[in-house]
C-alpha cells in the first residue's frame, strides 16, 4: 500500500483533464482514417454505389468533429491552493470564462462520495463550507480523486493540528513564573 503525503504548506495545484492523444496522434489518426475512408469509398462508387463515398465522408467529417469538440472542452482546468491561510479554488471552463471559490481551513469540509452496495466506486469529491460547495476535479479518474482527497484531507488534518496547538500554547496559564 502507498503512503499518502500531505501537501506542501502553501501548495498550488493545477488539474487539467486527460488528453490521450496529442495533436500530432490526431493528425495521424485523421489522415489514416480519412485515407481509408477514401479508397474504400471509391471503390463502392466504381461498383455503382456511388452514395456510400458520401457516408464515408460523413464518417470523417463526423470524428473530425468530436475529436476537435473533445479537444475544446479539455482546455478546462481547475486550481486549489493554499493562499493567504484560505483555501482557494478556481475553476476555468473551456470558453475561458473563470469562477473561484475561497474557503477557510478550519470549516472546510471535505468529501468523497461512496458509490455502490459497499461503496466500492469513488463518487464526486466535493468541498462545502458554509452552505456553500464546489465539485472538484470530476474530470479526474476515481482513483485521482481519492488521492487528491487523501492528500488534501492530511494537509486541512496538519493544519488544523497547527492552529490547535498554537491555541493551546497561548492559552496555557502561567503558574507562579512572574518576571
Amino acid at each position: 500500500m502507498e503512503t499518502i503525503t500531505a501537501l506542501p504548506e502553501n501548495f498550488s495545484l493545477l488539474l487539467r483533464p486527460n488528453r490521450s492523444l496529442s495533436q500530432r496522434g490526431f493528425l495521424w489518426l485523421m489522415s489514416l482514417f480519412g485515407g481509408a475512408s477514401f479508397a474504400l469509398g471509391l471503390y463502392f462508387w466504381s461498383l455503382g454505389a456511388w452514395p456510400v463515398f458520401g457516408f464515408f465522408g460523413l464518417d470523417v467529417a463526423l470524428l473530425y468533429f468530436f475529436f476537435r469538440l473533445n479537444y475544446r472542452y479539455a482546455r478546462r482546468y481547475e486550481t486549489l491552493a493554499m493562499r493567504e491561510g484560505k483555501l482557494v479554488f478556481g475553476q476555468v471552463s473551456a470558453t475561458g470564462l473563470s469562477r473561484e471559490w475561497s474557503f477557510d481551513p478550519y470549516w472546510v469540509r471535505l468529501k468523497l462520495e461512496r458509490l455502490g452496495q459497499d461503496g466500492e466506486d469513488i463518487g464526486n469529491l466535493i468541498l462545502s463550507s458554509h452552505g456553500k460547495y464546489v465539485s472538484v476535479g470530476a474530470f479526474l479518474s476515481p482513483d485521482e480523486r481519492a488521492e487528491l482527497a487523501a492528500r488534501l484531507q492530511l494537509s486541512l488534518k496538519r493544519i488544523l493540528d497547527a492552529g490547535a496547538s498554537v491555541h493551546s500554547e497561548d492559552a496555557s496559564p502561567d503558574y507562579g513564573h512572574h518576571a
